[in-house]
This record gives structure tokens, sequence and C-alpha cells, in this order.
């Protein structure tokens, strides 16, 4: 059946891989190993290991009911087609009876980054879990194929990688199939998880497929992507991806895919190939028509536009702007990629340097542009910053300007913690600095008096403490203004409170209604955002560290120091 398809298949894989190509981030095209399934009798031994060991306790993970054997009833090929068989028969081993026999096979190759396919019949019967998926080649678990010998790792830890699974999903229909990732920041009952709903699985092949590479793993069905993991900050926690992996093919029955029913003989997966790609020849190929120029500036932000060609189908764009911020954003191919660098000064030129290369890190023959900016100018009531004239800040500080009749009340607040702290308020013309009065923590006011309407004032604030100083940017105001369609100020702002230090969630305590939560890194870029189940935010995918958490409750806003741990 192969042989007659040959040409169909090789059309609709140009067809696949063209319209994948636009979908995924690398596109691998060498195939680097597969089992066709064309030797009827028991499996290659060559390729596959049967895992048959229980785990400590003797039963199989998530309450499962069955034991894997090796038996021949429960994994053949036949008509090229790998069968395996889920059995409602009574089976000892190890010193245990169970009533259902299956199948779990270790593919011995293993392998980082690239592309899987897999063409197969899976069951929907209630109760039978098929699963294809991958694990980490250093996973601890003893029985599996890899174990003796590379086995330094527990789960999470390792990394898992699940292409497709079916019945353990409540509330979806049958047919529903799920891809997943199970790491240390988010396992058991993922929140990294995809699923899409498919004709008939039992009765139709599909062809399940996963895309991994160094920057996202893609989950598609039938060529067409469903989901994307790409995780903002990638880490031990987050991204056990960058090793090995090895391929799984079973059927578990019971536990999370509920009651097996009274009337159940067997269940088969029939899975006509299994293949996966890499690219293995060297790409000596630079990219190509890179371009990168400025778009939408404001008085706080830059857009920066790129393009470039690249024949492995993905760019990486590496941008290096001031205060030793680097960010690197990988985009298709011949595709713009619009980039926002937030938390900029008003009225102040930058200079953002941005070179292009491939995945294989060839870098583009007119790498780096050079581009300059200058902020519009912006008379602010209130925001925060991170920007110094002299010294330098961690966290930043608050800032807002009031017009009381003809006086301008002027109010700072550092967010770094500094012992034997003072404040003192800077005119920029006439130069002068006088003491502000501490109201509350570190926060500082002066009220300046006599102001004309619509004249324009430009003030800072030097902070000095125990061990030196910090001058922030001057910040400039019309007098007057009072910013209904800008940030609030802090005395208007969003009242809020939460448990510092936070681990895993943050609870958002407000009287207010909370309608958007955004958190910064320290270098300002925005590293998670949300406006759903605002109260209650998933921050496991965040690394240890200190961030700026952002509420918003129509237009008003406020800023706090969060610490991770």
């Amino acid at each position: 059946m192969k042989k007659r398809l040959l040409f169909q298949f090789c059309f609709s894989l140009f067809i696949f891989s063209q319209y994948a190509y636009s979908q995924v981030d690398v596109v691998y095209n060498n195939l680097v190993w597969s089992d066709e399934f064309d030797n009827n009798g028991a499996i290659d031994a060559n390729k596959w290991f049967h895992q048959t060991q229980l785990p400590a306790g003797g039963s199989w993970f998530n309450n499962e009911v069955q034991h894997y054997t090796s038996q021949l009833s429960n994994s053949f090929v036949s008509s090229g087609n790998l069968n395996i068989v889920a059995i409602k028969e009574p089976y000892t081993d190890q010193g245990f009876t169970k009533q259902y026999t299956s199948a779990r096979l270790n593919s011995k190759f293993a392998f980082t980054y690239g592309r899987v396919d897999i063409r197969a019949k899976v069951p929907n019967g209630q109760g039978t879990w098929p699963a294809l998926w991958l694990l980490g080649k250093n996973v601890n678990e003893d029985g599996g194929f890899f174990d003796s010998s590379f086995g330094t790792t527990s789960w999470p830890a390792c990394g898992e990688i699940d292409i497709m699974e079916h019945g353990i999903f409540p509330g979806q229909p049958i047919n529903y199939v799920g891809a997943a990732l199970h790491t240390p920041s988010s396992s058991g009952n993922t929140v990294n998880k995809g699923g899409i709903q498919a004709s008939d699985i039992a009765q139709n092949y599909h062809i399940y497929s996963m895309n991994w590479s160094p920057n996202q793993i893609t989950f598609l069905l039938d060529g067409v992507a469903f989901y994307t993991y790409n995780p903002a900050v990638k880490n031990a926690s987050t991204w056990p991806f960058n090793l090995d992996q090895y391929l799984l093919l079973n059927i578990a029955m019971g536990g999370f895919a509920g009651t097996i029913p009274s009337n159940f003989t067997q269940a088969s997966m029939i899975i006509d190939y299994v293949r996966v790609y890499q690219n293995t020849a060297v790409d000596t190929v630079s990219p190509t028509n890179f371009v990168a120029s400025v778009g939408t500036v404001t008085g706080s932000s830059v857009e920066l536009l790129m393009n470039a060609n690249d024949n492995s189908g993905t760019v990486a764009y590496t941008i290096s702007y001031p205060g030793g911020t680097t960010t690197t954003i990988y985009n298709p191919s011949g595709v713009q990629k619009s980039v926002v660098i937030p938390n900029l000064a008003s009225n102040t030129s930058y200079t953002f340097t941005v070179s292009a290369t491939d995945m294989a890190g060839n870098v583009v023959t007119n790498s780096p542009i050079v581009l300059n900016a200058t902020t519009t100018f912006n008379p602010q009531c209130a925001g925060n910053s991170t920007q110094a004239s002299e010294g330098s800040f961690t966290l930043g500080y608050n800032y807002t300007f009031q017009t009381i009749g003809n006086d301008v009340k002027i109010t700072f607040e550092l967010l770094d913690s500094k012992v034997g702290l003072v404040a003192f308020l800077r005119n920029q013309s006439p130069f002068s600095e006088t003491q502000m009065t501490n109201v509350s923590g570190q926060t500082f006011t002066h009220t300046i008096t006599g102001q004309t309407i619509g004249s324009t004032i430009n003030y800072a604030v030097k902070f000095a403490f125990a061990g030196g100083l910090a001058v922030t940017n001057y910040i400039s105001y019309v007098v007057g203004n009072n910013c209904a369609l800008e940030v609030a100020s802090i005395q208007d702002a969003v009242d809020f409170s939460f448990l510092n230090p936070v681990k895993e969630y943050v609870s958002i305590n407000s009287e207010a209604k909370i309608d958007k939560v955004e958190i910064y890194n320290m270098v300002g870029t925005l590293v998670l955002e949300t406006k759903e189940d605002t109260n209650k935010i998933d921050i496991k995918n965040l690394s240890h560290g200190i961030y700026l958490i952002s509420v918003y409750s129509g237009d008003k806003k406020s800023i706090k120091k969060m610490i991770v741990r």
C-alpha cells in the first residue's frame, strides 16, 4: 500500500511542508530516523524496547490498571502497520496479577530538536488512554531503555512532550486529542496544553506531529498547528527541552481515562509510520534582504520594524539599546517583525543596534543596522521609570505632578530599598535643589507655588542614601494639565495589596475591579500580561527575582515591587 501511495505521499509531504513552513519557526527537512513497519511479526528490536517493569508499589502511574508486556498479542507488525493492543485478560508478572495487558514501547533513538510525524489510528473508547509522547533521555525511571546508562533526573525535571493523548479530558467530546508539556514549573494537570477536535480517530488515520526548535514547540494535526509552547522566560524550570528525548507509544487502561466498560474486550492503536526529521546539512547560508527601520515613536516607546529572508525559515533578531539591555526575537523568514521598546524617557535620543542571524548562527552581511530615534515631548502627570541622569536605579521610581490652583504638587516614590534616604527636588532652569518632605515610606513630596497655567516645567529628584546617590531623569510637565487620559496619580491610583514575596501565584486584594495586570522584569521587558483571572495570577513560569507589577483599573494604574521565590 505504501509503494502504491508513494507519489501521493511525496506530494502530500510537499504540500504539508509548504503549509507548515508558515506555522513553525524552524522547518526540518532531513529524515534521520523512522520505522515504516514493513516486516510482519515482532517489532524491530533494533529500534524499539518493551518497557514492562512495574514502578515501585506494583502499579503504573495515574491509577492505571494494565500490565505492559512483550507478548506478541500486545504488539506486532502486520500489513505495514504496528499494532499496539490493549486486551482484557488476567496476567501475572513481577508478583502482581492484573486484568488487562497492553504494550509500552520506548524508541532506542533519542534526539534534540526536530520534527516527529506519526500516522496512526488510535482507540477512542471509554477507559482507554492512547498516547504518543516523549521523555527526556535522562529520566530516572527504572525499567526504561535509557535508565541504566543515563537516568540521572527525576520527572518532570527531565521534561515530557505529549504529542497526542485521548480519553483524559473531562468535559471534552470524543475524538478530542490533546498535546501538553510537563516541566518543573507546571506538571501533572499542566497549564501548558492545547487540543483540537479530530474526525473519528479510531476509523481514520491522522498525522500527529510535533515541531521542536530551540525557541518553541509546536503541535500539529494533519499539518495544521493547534498549539505552541514558547515561554517568555526559558530556564530549567520552564524549558528542560535542550537535551535528548526519546519516543514512547502505548495504550494505558483506566486511571484518568475513567471506568473501563464491563463489556470491553480489546482496543488497538494502529501506526502506519513514525518519522523523525532534522536538518543534517551544515547551514552556511546567511540571511538576505535584511532591513530594519523605526516605526511609531511616542513619548515613552519606540517601535522597531525588521525583516529578512533565510533558507531555514526562521530569522533571529537581536536588539541592543542603552542600559546594556539585549533581547533576541525569533520570527518567520520574510515576515516583518514589530518590536516595541517601552519605558523610555520623554524627549530623549536613543540608539538601537539590530542584528540578524539564522538558527545556525550565520550573520547577515549588512548586520548590524544602527537605528536612531528621539522620543516625543511628552508632558506627563504620572508614570514610572528606571532611567537615571546620575547614578542608577534598579527598580526605579514612581512620580506624579498635580496642579492645585497656581501651585504644582510634585511627588516621587523610590522603589529601590535604601537606608538613610533623603530626597531633593531639582529644577532644571535655573538650576536649584530643594529638600522634599517624606510623607511615608520612601515617598517624598514638595509643592512649587506661583506657576503659570500652560507653562512647561522640568524637574528631577536626587535621592541620597547611605553609600551613594541616584538622580532621576528630568520630567516635563505642563502646568494645569490633569492628564485625564493618562496614568492616574499616586493619590488616585489603584489601591491593591498582595503577600510579598510570592511563589507560583500572586493573589491581588483590591476593592476595585482589576482590568489588567502587567509584570515587568528589571530591564523593563514585559514578561506577563493578563486581562483574565486578574485576582489570582499564575507566575510559575517566572524565574526567581525582583519584578514590577502594574495593576490597572479603569484609567487608574499602580505599580509595586514584587519578589518571586
